[in-house]
């Protein structure tokens, strides 16, 4: 199991990422290269099917254990006013993904996910981000180390999601503090605030910023300051799931902006990762051009819980049956072209 002891030794992971494998990568490609298809045909399925191999070392990659985790946290920024919902809420659906009834656990069903939901100290929420950072060094590391906790070396694609009220607004700031721009730049509308809503989410990532930005040093200072337990989480299993050389299948917005202060620091970090699709959330698009990612689907999703990447694993699975599942032209005595 990965653990990181302290904020020096996460960054110190964060330099110290491993390759894919490029002899697996070129066994992949040589393998395409002889199966029934005109060569290029399977588009983008062909490239993901390249890229599992060289992560998981081997020319024909498997998508047999899929997991799906979804961490949850709260936000005192939420008092704010800046989402929809009350922060109870965030404990509710927790409970409705242990009962079975949200997306995410249709999703997941559909795409063969183990699903494991993390809570992260839901009746202890964040301190206000515009007053204070959000979580100690102790908090912090806590939630990295939830976050690696869930990865396992023998899983074949991870899928990281999150749940909690107001995360859109930390996301904006960590975004903004990562890659620049006013916050009217990664502001969105998240549960569906009103005008008056965006303006107070604008404000409170404006304040963020005003008190935090010169403190925000390293990815990880970034992250206990800007972020949130749940935030931190999925960026703690990102990273463990990279020293594990294990593929990532990104949600939406807040997760991507899990991995936004570590991007600034090391900008490979994204390359074990796939976007699953760009979400209807102002800034995701933004966010997914800055770390060089181009989005599987585009379904103007907003939900998070990781159900626009469970979608995606779809595409994953379609990618790697027909790179396992296809005859060569050998195989099915076909005449190759000349």
């Amino acid at each position: 199991m990965i653990h990181f002891p302290d904020g020096a030794a996460f960054a110190r992971a964060l330099q110290a990422l491993p390759e894919p494998d490029e002899q697996a990568i070129a066994a992949a490609a040589a393998r395409q290269a002889m199966l029934t298809k005109p060569a290029g045909s399977l588009g983008r399925l062909e490239e993901i099917a390249l890229f599992m191999a060289g992560w998981q070392r081997q020319e024909r990659p498997r998508a047999d254990r899929i997991r799906a985790a979804i961490f949850a946290g709260n936000h005192g920024v939420a008092a704010r006013g800046v989402s929809a919902y009350p922060a109870a809420v965030t404990a509710q659906m927790v409970a409705n993904f242990r009962g079975g009834g949200a997306a995410i656990n249709a999703l997941a069903a559909a795409c063969g996910a183990e699903l494991s939901i993390v809570p992260l100290e839901l009746d202890r929420p964040t301190a206000d981000i515009c007053q204070a950072p959000a979580m100690s060094e102790a908090d912090c590391l806590a939630a990295l180390n939830a976050g690696a906790a869930v990865v396992d070396a023998d899983c074949d694609l991870l899928i990281v999601g999150e749940m909690g009220i107001g995360n859109s607004t930390p996301a904006a700031a960590l975004c903004a503090q990562s890659f620049g721009g006013q916050p009217q730049d990664w502001i969105g509308r998240g549960t569906g605030v009103d005008e008056a809503g965006l303006a107070r989410k604008a404000d409170a990532v404006a304040r963020a910023l005003h008190r935090h930005a010169s403190h925000c040093t390293n990815a990880f200072e970034t992250l206990r300051r800007l972020g949130g337990r749940e935030i931190a989480a999925m960026a703690g299993a990102v990273l463990a799931a990279r020293l594990m050389r294990v593929p990532v299948l990104l949600d939406g917005f807040i997760c991507g902006a899990a991995v936004a202060g570590l991007a600034r620091d090391n900008p490979a970090i994204t390359d074990h990762c796939i976007a699953g699709h760009v979400s209807a959330e102002a800034g995701h698009a933004r966010l997914l051009h800055a770390f060089g990612l181009t989005a599987l689907l585009q379904l103007d999703m907003r939900l998070g819980e990781g159900s626009g990447a469970a979608v995606a694993a779809q595409i994953v699975r379609s990618a790697l049956a027909a790179h396992d599942q296809m005859t060569t032209f050998t195989e099915a005595a076909v005449a190759q072209a000349l």
